[in-house]
């Protein structure tokens, strides 16, 4: 190589060596693709058509949403083929984590369940002091009951609602499974005049999208909580993961602008928020 190779080579060096030492801490991720697997909830409330855009702007990321349950949700995580899960489903979040498919899982928000049912209520549950106390009139009227059947963190919710009644309730004429994720869940229910339980941010972004004839009999009671956690799928069993935009969309739910956003979606339309910011917040306080 002659000197004036040398010189251009090492001029080269100079300027990439400059360029990299003012390259801003926000450049392009080197992995652009992130797999987000999430509940249904959060995608037919409407909350993700309004996070992710600000997350990918934010950040250079480009995120591929897939709307399952929560059970599934993992069940894509436990085979690496997500590289973040927002999920609902506390206890079979917990199984996730003790068998080292997740890391840092975080709390983001809550929202609650309801039994929703026709207003004609023919199993005459409005009013009922506990879901315990509805699911045994339901299932003693014999009324239509919808329930998603798909292991979604809705579904495990509703199996421990029937089995803190000490009702089975499968097998029977008036209990119904439709495999299908909450909004569809919804219409189901609204046009077979039946009973179900849903999120409340899903149930208030459909109905007012096309009133769906149900309405809320049962709320309130602290075992409907409906709990969120942000967790990034373990690189340590699946190199492959985008580990870094996993952690980068975690750090976004939990930043205290996105909690802002969470706190206040929905509040214009229907008079208050879909959900409730928890970043921070500790377990117990929760009831977790």
């Amino acid at each position: 190589m002659n000197r004036f190779a040398k010189l251009a080579t090492g001029l080269v060096t100079c300027l990439m060596l400059s360029v990299l030492a003012i390259a801003p801490a926000g450049a392009a991720p080197a992995q652009k693709n992130l797999i987000l697997a999430t509940t249904t909830s959060t995608q037919d409330s409407g909350l993700l058509d309004v996070l992710v855009p600000m997350f990918e702007k934010q950040t250079g990321y480009f995120v591929k949403t897939i709307s399952v349950g929560s059970g599934q949700a993992m069940k894509m995580g436990e085979k690496g083929e997500a590289d973040v899960l927002l999920v609902h489903s506390p206890e079979a979040e917990k199984t996730f984590m003790a068998q080292g498919f997740g890391v840092n899982r975080r709390l983001v928000m809550h929202n609650d369940f309801l039994i929703l049912g026709p207003a004609s209520d023919p199993a005459k549950i409005r009013g009922s002091k506990s879901a315990a106390e509805a699911l045994k009139k339901i299932a003693h009227s014999g009324a239509l009951f919808l329930s998603r059947g798909d292991n979604s963190g809705t579904h495990a919710k509703e199996k421990g609602l029937w089995k803190a009644a000490s009702i089975a309730p499968e097998g029977q004429k008036w209990f119904q499974q439709t495999g299908l994720g909450m909004g569809e869940t919804l219409n189901v229910a609204a046009e077979k005049h039946g009973y179900l339980l849903a999120d409340r941010g899903t149930y208030l972004a459909l109905n007012k999208k096309r009133h769906l004839g149900l309405e809320i009999l049962v709320a309130g009671e602290p075992k409907l909580l409906n709990i969120y956690h942000v967790i990034e799928v373990n690189p340590a069993k699946w190199p492959k993961v985008n580990h870094a935009g996993a952690k980068a969309f975690g750090d976004f739910m939990v930043a205290p602008a996105t909690q802002g956003i969470v706190g206040s979606f929905g509040t214009k339309e229907f008079g208050s928020p879909l959900f409730f910011p928890d970043a921070g917040k500790k377990p117990e306080s929760l009831g977790l």
